[in-house]
């Protein structure tokens, strides 16, 4: 088996909390806090989750637009959280990131042009009229024209903007694209043509994605595998199909529970999760869910359930599945039995 294009491995990032007038720091909001995973060359890795889980600050921080505090990424074997500045800006030809909003990631100073040409100029493409070819051709190949380059960002639309800012991280012609909620900001009828182009582009130039959504009709629509993040944490990865069929982990049921269907006379039972999601400053002892769980056991408040393995390709992150888990059922069925 050929090793994955990009393998992370206990990757951390907590950010200070500061106060007083030295800014003295007096704890850290654990943004992500020690997360696994790896991504196959050709392949889709959805990303999903509440907001505040930690979605975008781990496509961030695997860019290194964020420094980790801990962790190592790996990008075709090498070390990025090693790397030098001016090392990682010659990695990122092969790693580009499409942002969640196609307005603000977009220079409203320059035109659509310019904004592309940027990336070939910082990576070295000198030659004025290749730069010109390469921005029409890659208009083109997202659905524009090669007019749209003389024109400026407010002068499209939403859509429009976004296929701009893929065109943008195609210009480098790299090998792996970190989509950050790409079609939150859309309009329903046209995220589905964003997610249309964005699989043409996967097989035309055989991208690798990580795809980060809240949507998990979305998600299933684009991805092969998905991982499941809660509070910084991944609780669940596998196949996509397999997460849809079979979901383990209590958080991924509930919020598989509530993706609606399109059938009015189908009838599925709604697991409702109680409470709110704790402050990634002050997270909870054991599992991080366990405040919300309604499967919750003892051994849940006191050990933080390790990401294992459960069947082949499928991991979770839960006691229901551990060791001490099974012993605190049996010792529940004991008291249950003795009454």
């Amino acid at each position: 088996m050929s090793k994955p294009l990009l393998k992370v491995e206990g990757l951390k990032k907590y950010f200070p909390i500061r106060k007083g007038l030295i800014g003295k720091t007096v704890g850290h909001v654990k943004a992500i806090d020690d997360i696994s995973f790896y991504v196959n060359e050709g392949e889709t890795l959805g990303i999903v989750g509440e907001s505040g889980c930690g979605k975008s600050t781990t496509g961030r921080t695997i860019m290194r637009l964020l420094e980790p505090t801990e962790g190592v990424v790996e990008f075709e074997g090498r070390d990025l959280n090693s790397m030098s500045a001016n090392e990682v800006r010659k990695v990122r030809r092969d790693i580009q990131m499409v942002f969640q909003d196609p307005y603000a990631s977009l220079n409203p100073r320059h035109t659509i042009g310019k904004i592309l040409e940027e990336p070939l100029i910082v990576h070295g493409v000198s030659n004025a009229k290749e730069r010109r070819e390469k921005v029409v051709e890659f208009l083109k190949i997202v659905g524009l024209s090669e007019y749209h380059a003389k024109r400026y960002p407010h002068q499209f639309s939403g859509g429009q903007r976004q296929r701009i800012g893929i065109a943008r991280a195609l210009m480098t012609n790299p090998k792996l694209i970190i989509a950050d909620e790409p079609v939150s900001a859309l309009d329903v009828s046209i995220q589905a043509q964003v997610l249309n182009l964005m699989q043409d582009l996967q097989k035309e130039f055989n991208l690798t994605y990580i795809f980060i959504a809240h949507d998990l009709g979305v998600v299933r629509h684009i991805s092969n595998r998905v991982a499941v993040m809660y509070l910084g944490k991944i609780v669940e990865i596998t196949e996509s199909e397999e997460m849809y069929a079979n979901p383990l982990h209590p958080y991924t049921q509930a919020l598989l529970s509530a993706v609606p269907v399109p059938d009015p006379n189908y009838k599925k039972e709604q697991i409702i999760i109680e409470g709110d999601m704790p402050s990634p400053a002050n997270p909870p002892s054991g599992c991080a869910f366990h405040t919300r769980c309604p499967f919750k056991m003892d051994v849940c408040t006191k050990i933080t359930p390790v990401l294992a393995e459960e069947s082949t390709g499928h991991s979770v992150a839960c006691h229901l599945y551990t060791q001490e888990g099974n012993d605190d059922i049996d010792r529940k069925k004991q008291l249950e039995g003795s009454v």
